[in-house]
């Protein structure tokens, strides 16, 4: 796979992650979202600043969160990311979508093990 799809693969999947630990957990700054991501994947998954913080502008262009500056509990300013109404509905969408595909990869897989 040229590495532009894998690109466009890992932003996809990235944004999705992102919009999910955001709609459950609440208002985030960028590093408790890269906490978050490490900690439920058991630190398969480790994202740096360079890569977390253009998806979280990203979806902030595309009007998916919004951003405030904030305190964090060392009281440090950061900016808090939140879901908006139109990021809510892309979660929805993309999930039915991540559940169809796991769905047919799942049959695949278990067509193969026969």
């Amino acid at each position: 796979m040229p590495n532009r799809d894998k690109a466009d693969v890992l932003r996809g999947t990235l944004d999705l992650m992102i919009l999910q630990t955001v709609a459950t957990l609440g208002p985030l700054h960028g590093y408790a979202v890269a906490e978050r991501l490490e900690q439920v994947s058991s630190g398969a998954i480790q994202l740096n600043m360079g890569t977390l913080y253009p998806g979280l502008l990203r979806l902030e262009q595309q009007g998916l969160i919004r951003a405030q500056w904030n305190r964090t509990e060392n009281n440090r300013r950061a900016r808090y990311y939140s879901l908006t109404a139109a990021g809510r509905r892309r979660l929805d969408a993309e999930k039915a979508e991540w559940t169809r595909m796991a769905s047919i990869m799942q049959a695949l897989l278990l067509e193969e093990a026969k």
